[in-house]
């Protein structure tokens, strides 16, 4: 029996178009084609590479309902224009389907079945069908009901625990509840990420990363607010709790948004064939399950167990880029980790403000790190995101 040696595994590029609002400039934009621009857009930025050099596509997406139906990843493939002998497969861990993509074509590269891979996310919250389940018996005299796959568990199994089978806000509310975390600190987080995100576009700082999709007047991140105010804020109702006691809103909770994101991966002999220096190096990776009513606390355990196996811990990082699905369950995380400096946390904004398209956000945050590393010559960053249905991901690199 042979041992094969793990590879080292790089990130050479990164992309991501800018994250459309739901309804806004991507709404007529099919996710498909939203997944075949980045994966284009990484081979045009490296014309030293061969298409055919690369062993898979793999692509997270969290709905695949609609338009995204029958594995996204190969239809990326083929509307990119890339040779038919690339294979692309679709992974689905819901919000950390993106991360997934990364950690699935970083370790097939690790262990030498890959030398040159593309890894993303796409997601169209906007295009996201209704679904109807088939009636029990024909000709039902009944009306059905209809779901909206845009956000959320639907068609629920009765056999679920009730408890964890709360909606994705209320899982916000009791981790509120859990480390008491009030209503004003939850809008200080959201300002704070519309002001990081909205000075860093000022700057021209996302420009090696976004990738305009032709034909749609976007050039930045739609959902950004950067004439929000704490006051403005603090008018918006609870969304969840009605009774008196909520304090998630729409202004502290990540939005519905369209988007795709994708990273170039490689081991040695692919770098070389690319001609480049890589923007980081992948060290380690965990996934971990909670309670399913909890899941915004996933991360907690996740980035604790990719830093041991990446033999780091939270003062080695430079940054961290840790998905704002609410900030209430964003602030909850930063409570576990006491020992981590909150600056390196989202330096650019984060989800609340740039936006969350499910599938595609794993993959932006890696791409993210990716770059600030390479920005900075050298460090070691996290990617993280909780997970509905109860649970984390993490991604350490370095550089």
């Amino acid at each position: 029996m042979s041992i094969r040696t793990v590879r080292d595994v790089y990130v050479v590029d990164a992309v991501r178009t800018p994250v459309g609002k739901f309804g806004g400039a991507f709404a007529g934009v099919r996710p498909d084609d939203l997944a075949a621009h980045v994966v284009r857009a990484l081979v045009d930025r490296t014309p030293g590479l061969d298409p055919a050099r690369i062993d898979d596509v793999v692509f997270g997406d969290a709905n695949g309902a609609g338009e995204d139906n029958r594995d996204v990843a190969r239809m990326a493939v083929l509307l990119a224009g890339l040779p038919v002998t690339v294979p692309g497969v679709t992974v689905n861990r819901l919000c950390g389907s993106g991360l997934e993509a990364v950690v699935q074509a970083a370790r097939s590269i690790a262990l030498g079945d890959s030398s040159v891979a593309i890894a993303g996310g796409v997601e169209s919250m906007t295009r996201a069908p209704w679904v109807v389940q088939k009636p029990e018996r024909a000709y039902p005299a009944t009306h059905q009901q209809m779901w909206s796959t845009a956000l959320g568990w639907r068609m629920t199994n009765p056999r679920m625990p009730q408890e964890w089978t709360v909606s994705l806000g209320e899982g916000a509310e009791l981790v509120a509840e859990k480390h008491g975390i009030t209503r004003e600190e939850q809008d200080a987080f959201a300002l704070e990420s519309h002001r990081k995100a909205a000075a860093a576009w000022q700057a021209g700082l996302y420009a090696d990363e976004v990738v305009p999709f032709p034909g749609v007047e976007l050039d930045r991140d739609e959902s950004v607010r950067e004439g929000s105010t704490m006051e403005a804020l603090a008018r918006l109702k609870p969304v969840f709790r009605t009774d008196g006691t909520g304090t998630v809103t729409a202004g502290n909770a990540s939005p519905l948004n369209d988007g795709a994101a994708a990273l170039l991966l490689t081991d040695e002999a692919g770098l070389r064939a690319t001609g480049r220096e890589p923007l980081a190096r992948i060290s380690a990776s965990a996934v971990t399950g909670i309670e399913p009513q909890l899941f915004g606390l996933g991360p907690v355990e996740a980035v604790q167990r990719a830093l041991e196996k990446a033999g780091t811990g939270f003062a080695d990082l430079a940054v961290m880029e840790l998905n704002e699905a609410f900030a209430a369950q964003a602030l909850g995380c930063l409570a576990s980790w006491p020992e981590l400096d909150p600056a390196v946390v989202n330096p650019r904004g984060g989800a609340i403000a740039i936006g969350h398209p499910l599938g595609a956000s794993g993959a932006r945050l890696a791409g993210a790190v990716a770059h600030r590393l390479a920005a900075a010559g050298s460090g070691k960053g996290v990617a993280s995101l909780c997970i509905g249905v109860g649970q984390g991901i993490a991604l350490v690199l370095e550089r």
